[in-house]
């Protein structure tokens, strides 16, 4: 008998950044076709370093409106890691992430910009 825990539900086909738009676009071998903005998969990063070891620790992650990509690396057959350009790199992104992610993205999205308002902290980096 085999062990499918570890195996993927879905798993992408194609996989591509439109570095103009800054968006990560994922077709996926059940046809969805998912697009994220680097700027959310930045501040939803699933490290330690954003999310934190609860719930209660996540990290609001303000001024990264033009956040971009500089490395998408494949992590066995589970994952990517993402290089931002500000050279956050510690997120494994896998593929049932991405899904909820994918499933999350709007609640989530309006959640950190009400978070961001809250704080009084901005989307735009700090001038200096």
């Amino acid at each position: 008998m085999s062990d499918d825990s570890f195996t993927p539900r879905f798993a992408p086909v194609e996989i591509n950044y439109l570095r103009d738009e800054h968006i990560l676009e994922i077709i996926w071998d059940d046809g969805l076709k998912s697009q994220f903005a680097a700027e959310l998969l930045r501040v939803e990063s699933p490290s330690a370093e954003v999310q934190g070891h609860h719930p209660s620790e996540k990290k609001i992650i303000p001024g990264r409106r033009h956040i971009g990509i500089i490395d998408i690396v494949p992590v066995g057959n589970y994952a990517v890691r993402i290089t931002f350009d500000d050279l956050h790199d510690s997120g494994l992104y896998s593929w049932q992430f991405l899904r909820d992610l994918h499933a999350n993205r709007d609640t989530l999205w309006a959640d950190y910009l009400r978070t961001l308002e809250q704080r009084g902290l901005s989307r735009d980096p700090v001038r200096r």
